[in-house]
């Protein structure tokens, strides 16, 4: 191709994983450039994801580039990417993931147990929320938007004692020095394809989907195939308090775990879990079906 041009936000997170894909396709002989954008997500900080409009914020203007043709692949995190995408647009890649877990931030304590009772806590993800109530129903959890650095910068600025964020991002930047501890996924189970990149394009544009083909990680598609598919399932977007992690064991199976929360009963969790054989898409969405009816017999919804 002569030239391929990626859409990205412009968050130095954002930009680290754009470029990250512009010198992969580069060392492939492509020649690659960035198109920085706002978002809506971006822009709106003063209220929760949940309650204008959820993370498909992040995407929307960078779907409008790909469909004008100002650009012709767009790099998300996957997590923040909505379950079904709009007609004529797919995932073409999802890359290796990097540390899926939570993060535990913090400049006075090394760890949640250690947080006096009433320490306030920052996150504005539900999943995080009804999961560390679960934890510690002690805590007050407060919400906590903008980009990396400005979380950083409220937490150093006294506002929390604690903060919890996607241990990928902070690792991405050089910043894992900040984190304290990461949680353990059978206590923080993170959420649908956090820690993995995607990679968005038109579906008839062959030629891109060919030159990105070579960045797909297969295990790391297929997992986040099947957390993805109990996320849809659930009607799952961030105002839906959900966890879904799936990794493959040393036998080859691919296991599946998922927690739901009710945001008002604390410390109220359904659990569940399944694991088989799966080499295809399909298998790993049958996957996260299975263990989305044993969430629904245990009363999620």
């Amino acid at each position: 191709m002569s030239k391929l041009v990626i859409a990205t936000r412009e968050s130095r997170l954002a930009l680290w994983q754009a470029e990250h894909v512009q010198r992969l396709l580069q060392a492939a002989g492509h020649q690659v450039g960035l198109l920085g954008m706002t978002t809506r997500g971006d822009q709106i900080l003063d209220r929760s994801l949940s309650k204008v409009g959820g993370k498909g914020l992040f995407v929307k203007e960078l779907e409008v580039a790909l469909e004008e043709g100002r650009a012709d692949l767009a790099v998300h995190s996957l997590k923040d990417v909505p379950m079904d995408l709009p007609e004529g647009f797919g995932l073409a890649a999802v890359m290796e993931r990097e540390d899926p877990r939570d993060a535990f931030v913090s400049n006075r304590f090394a760890q949640l147990r250690d947080l006096p009772p009433g320490s306030v806590v920052g996150t504005s993800s539900l999943r995080r929320v009804v999961l560390l109530r679960a934890l510690r129903p002690d805590l007050r959890i407060e919400p906590l938007r903008g980009n990396l650095d400005t979380r950083l910068r409220k937490l150093d600025d006294g506002q929390y004692e604690a903060i919890v964020l996607a241990a990928a991002g902070l690792k991405r930047l050089g910043l894992a020095s900040r984190i304290r501890c990461v949680f353990s996924p059978d206590d923080m189970l993170p959420a649908a394809g956090q820690g993995a990149l995607g990679i968005e394009v038109r579906g008839e544009r062959s030629e891109v989907l060919d030159a990105v083909a070579p960045l797909a990680h297969k295990p790391t598609w297929l997992a986040c195939a099947a957390e993805r598919a109990v996320s849809r399932a659930m009607g799952g977007s961030c105002s839906m308090p959900l966890a879904a992690f799936a990794t493959f064991t040393d036998a080859g199976d691919l296991h599946l775990r998922a927690a739901w929360g009710d945001p008002e009963r604390a410390g109220h969790l359904v659990r569940a879990a399944a694991g088989a054989p799966v080499a295809t898409l399909a298998e790993a969405a049958a996957l996260g079906n299975a263990v989305v009816a044993q969430l629904r017999a245990g009363g999620a919804h």
